[in-house]
């Protein structure tokens, strides 16, 4: 992961983040806006390790229902699309919160992908012992022992206090940090039985909602590829990429102010994704 331009781990390089337009005023109380995100460019690409540092627009995701009746007046089955649902069970288990025990099978390989970038995008990556907890949790023991170091060295005090945040990765009192990924797709880019690479199309929220803010929730969208492993009985992370976009055209809507955002942030919880 990388905390920077392309959201990785160890210095991170242009995270790409797409700025949404605010009203005027500044619905977070007026405060001077930051022209560019300098700080996620901090933690943007260490060792392949992709933290993401992102941010909020609004988006509607549709669906097709592709059923239709055939001339003799049946209804046809419906033709399942590439990022429908299988209909599958999803996972019961979890460890740290973040969702366990994945089948041993491409669809298995496709919810662990999206788990993982959804914990990896979340607030628990800015403390250290959460951040410690989900690398031995969702990497490789290899991959986690070669990244502990440079992802420490990526979230450092002085990254995390341009994020406003304090040493030990909390808010000033009063104010709300998000980091949020959520996926949109995924696709399997190859699968060998017991090692699958499998690329996340999600939209990330990250920036702090705060009357004093200074660096406001925005929104970017990000292809995210892993490269897993199966290990002990799950798919763990060996490396993984991240790019910039696909990116849709941003709406009309109207930013929300700070309260709305710290409200909807703690009245709306995350989901287990599978496929």
């Amino acid at each position: 992961m990388s905390p920077g331009d392309e959201q990785g781990y160890t210095d991170y390089p242009e995270t790409g983040h797409t700025r949404t337009r605010l009203p005027d005023p500044d619905p977070y109380g007026g405060a001077p806006r930051r022209p560019h995100r300098t700080s996620s460019r901090s933690l943007v690409t260490v060792v392949g390790v992709v933290v993401l540092l992102i941010a909020a627009i609004a988006f509607a995701n549709r669906g097709d229902d592709a059923a239709g009746k055939s001339a003799a007046g049946q209804t046809d089955k419906p033709t399942t699309a590439a990022t429908s649902a299988s209909g599958s069970r999803p996972v019961e288990t979890k460890a740290a919160g973040v969702p366990t025990g994945f089948a041993h099978s491409e669809q298995g390989a496709q919810s662990a992908a999206s788990n993982y970038a959804v914990a990896l995008g979340s607030t628990g990556m800015f403390t250290r012992d959460s951040r410690h907890t989900l690398l031995n949790l969702l990497y490789t023991a290899e991959a986690a022992a070669r990244l502990q170091g440079p992802m420490d060295q990526a979230y450092s005090s002085g990254f995390l206090a341009k994020m406003g945040l304090d040493a030990a990765g909390r808010p000033p009192k009063g104010s709300t940090f998000v980091s949020r990924v959520i996926p949109v797709g995924t696709t399997v880019q190859q699968y060998a039985g017991d090692s699958a690479k499998v690329a996340v199309w999600y939209v990330g929220l990250i920036g702090m909602a705060g009357s004093t803010s200074t660096d406001p929730v925005t929104s970017s969208w990000k292809t995210w590829t892993f490269d897993l492993r199966w290990t002990d009985g799950d798919w763990k992370i060996d490396s993984e990429t991240q790019r910039n976009g696909p990116a849709p055209v941003p709406g009309d809507d109207k930013a929300a102010t700070s309260d709305e955002i710290s409200k909807a942030i703690e009245e709306y919880g995350g989901f287990t994704y599978a496929r």
